[in-house]
């Protein structure tokens, strides 16, 4: 277009108008990575018509206030500036907002046996959006736990909707035909990945995992399994939910707000501390085991809890447990409150909270003070970990819609602290 503007062949006023997509050589426009990106900064500087590519039509109009032509091909294009043909402004089906398509396969609740422990520690850690780290024998059903997670968490709003939406189109892995993603995504990559697949990284930035799981769960089992280094990269992004990628010709900030899953055996062999089989490893080999994940990375965790083998009475019951639908209308009538409370921030949950919002809205009842000063003592919290357990206590406290931190809530919050700490 701007050659042929430049070189008199096509006469039109564009000033205003903004000309997004991939020319092939047969003259057509085809799918563009990164469209719904493209037309929200186009409406930030103040561009009122923005011409994409029809298949990409319906990803851009979920940017409200633009006006949005499809372009088949450049004949059409050419066509439409000089006034012979016109193409009418693009209008989105009604339904198109919630339209979207399941991406992974959900295991419902009721489907689990026993486990009624580690499913307390799912609800809460669901309804305050804090991460979680399970810990038991192969078989005990930590994947089928993480996996049942992301369907009691509650329903995103238009506009994390469409944050997702937008790392997914400039990641290329949006399809042409979903134009919004309307369920929280749940990655879960093996634990060869690198640090650049974790991150984000190449030549020219693209998001990694921890981006792809935004407003959504990073889950990654067999957790001591991966890299040491891999492993530490996830201490930025859990504190301040924002990664940065740096090359020579600039830096690139990609957002990271995840709730972060992870599972793992207490040993090598993975049966230490199981009443049934017996433990092979070398008290050394179980240390050094534990060792591969660090201090400073465990302390950014929320929650510690163990998973056992579970007993054949459980397993041959014929009784259905709760389901995820039930768990999940507790939890989205807790994160309601959590909205009303952080309105007109940035926060979305008790996770977020920095220690000003935990100061202002963590208050103790005194008759619980002595708790937590025994807590602060004997399990020698950080002031990191001291935050985490009132925010952890807050979420607790509001599943009872309390206006409070009473003492059971407390007790609750400092039972999910590892073992190895206390």
């Amino acid at each position: 277009v701007g050659i042929l503007l430049s070189s008199e062949q096509l006469m039109a006023d564009v000033s205003q108008t903004i000309f997004l997509g991939e020319l092939s050589l047969d003259g057509s426009l085809r799918h563009t990575q990164g469209i719904l990106s493209m037309v929200a900064f186009a409406k930030e500087k103040g561009l009122s018509t923005v011409l994409v590519p029809a298949i990409d039509a319906k990803e851009a109009s979920l940017i409200e206030g633009v006006e949005i032509t499809p372009v088949s091909s450049l004949a059409e294009l050419i066509g439409h500036l000089r006034g012979d043909s016109p193409i009418p402004g693009y209008s989105p089906p009604p339904d198109l907002e919630w339209a979207g398509v399941e991406f992974w396969h959900v295991t419902d609740l009721t489907h689990i046996k026993g486990q009624e422990y580690a499913k307390r520690a799912l609800e809460v850690a669901a309804a305050g959006g804090h991460n979680i780290i399970m810990s038991g024998p192969p078989g005990s059903g930590k994947t089928m736990l993480a996996r049942s997670l992301p369907f009691i968490l509650p329903k995103m709003t238009m506009e994390e909707a469409l944050e997702v939406t937008k790392i997914y189109s400039i990641s290329g892995l949006l399809p042409s035909d979903t134009p919004l993603i309307t369920q929280r995504p749940f990655r879960s990559p093996h634990y060869t990945i690198s640090q650049a697949g974790l991150v984000g990284g190449g030549r020219w930035p693209r998001p990694g995992e921890i981006s792809l799981s935004h407003r959504g769960v990073l889950f990654l089992d067999e957790f001591p399994e991966f890299g040491h280094a891999t492993l530490e990269v996830l201490r930025q992004p859990l504190e301040d939910r924002l990664v940065t990628i740096s090359r020579a010709q600039g830096s690139v900030t990609f957002p990271a707000n995840f709730m972060l899953v992870a599972a793992m055996n207490p040993c090598p062999c993975g049966y230490y501390g199981d009443p049934v089989k017996e433990c092979r490893c070398s008290s050394s080999d179980i240390t050094r085991y534990g060792k591969r994940i660090s201090g400073p990375l465990l302390d950014r965790i929320d929650i510690f809890v163990d998973v056992p083998r579970v007993e054949y009475e459980k397993l041959a019951d014929d009784r259905v447990g709760e389901s995820s639908e039930r768990v999940r209308t507790r939890v989205e009538g807790t994160r309601q409150i959590q909205r009303e409370r952080f309105k007109g921030t940035k926060l979305a949950s008790n996770a977020d909270a920095t220690p000003v919002e935990v100061r202002e809205f963590c208050q103790v009842d005194p008759s619980a003070q002595g708790l937590l000063r025994t807590a602060m003592k004997q399990l020698s919290l950080s002031a990191r970990a001291f935050h985490r357990i009132l925010k952890l206590a807050r979420t607790i406290a509001d599943l009872e819609d309390a206006p409070i931190i009473k003492a059971h809530h407390l007790a609750e919050a400092i039972q999910y602290r590892p073992r190895s700490l206390v």
